[in-house]
């Protein structure tokens, strides 16, 4: 049956009748819908009207805030002949009386090559010529880095921990020579972030744009 979809109400209307589509679509007469139903369906249909807006809304923005960085970066090189922000990008922008800043802060997507096995066999090879009682604790370190996520992802934070441990151990530094081989960057994503205070003593105060964070 063909008919006219009245625009964010999902309701068709066919040979004069309303109907309303249901998870098979299926056309089921609007009369016979539960009211409780029917006040769900409006409710979500409501507010996710509202997100696509809000979301419109902070992707326009995103872009503006990051065409406008970019045009004052282009006129600082243009005065001082030099790139603002060092080899990843980070940089700070603040207002004259220190009270608002605009952060940019890039960050790399990490994969791990075959190499990190091979950090893995020297490690255990430390593990198992140290008395079980020495170094607990870089035992449940080591246990839980090299162990997957529920998404299979290698524990890059616990990684990193093990990196900075300071051990002499000639295998140990030689396995953290593997981890760091075995290191590769596949991309970035620059994040911006806003803050303010009421003068230059105070601390910062994050302008929240994250809706799961949102007061």
């Amino acid at each position: 049956m063909n008919g006219t979809v009245k625009k964010d109400t999902g309701i068709v209307e066919a040979a004069g009748k309303e109907y309303m589509t249901d998870a098979k679509s299926n056309l089921v007469p609007i009369e016979l819908v539960k009211p409780a139903d029917k006040l769900e369906d409006e409710t979500v249909r409501g507010i996710l009207k509202f997100a696509r807006e809000l979301s419109e809304q902070i992707a326009r923005f995103r872009g503006h805030t990051f065409t406008d960085l970019l045009e004052f970066d282009q006129l600082v090189e243009q005065e001082y002949e030099l790139k603002r922000g060092g080899k990843k990008g980070n940089r700070t922008y603040r207002t004259f009386d220190g009270c608002q800043k605009v952060s940019v802060q890039v960050a790399d997507f990490i994969e791990f090559g075959p190499q990190l096995q091979i950090a893995k066999a020297l490690v255990d090879e430390c593990l198992n010529e140290w008395s079980a009682e020495s170094r607990p604790e870089i035992r449940v370190l080591v246990t839980r880095a090299f162990n997957t996520d529920k998404q299979g992802q290698i524990n890059r934070s616990e990684i990193f921990m093990l990196m900075r441990l300071d051990i002499a151990d000639a295998r140990w530094m030689k396995a953290m020579d593997a981890i760091r081989d075995a290191m590769r960057v596949v991309g970035s994503k620059q994040y911006v972030r806003f803050y303010e205070r009421a003068n230059p003593n105070d601390a910062w105060d994050a302008i929240t744009i994250d809706l799961a964070k949102a007061h």
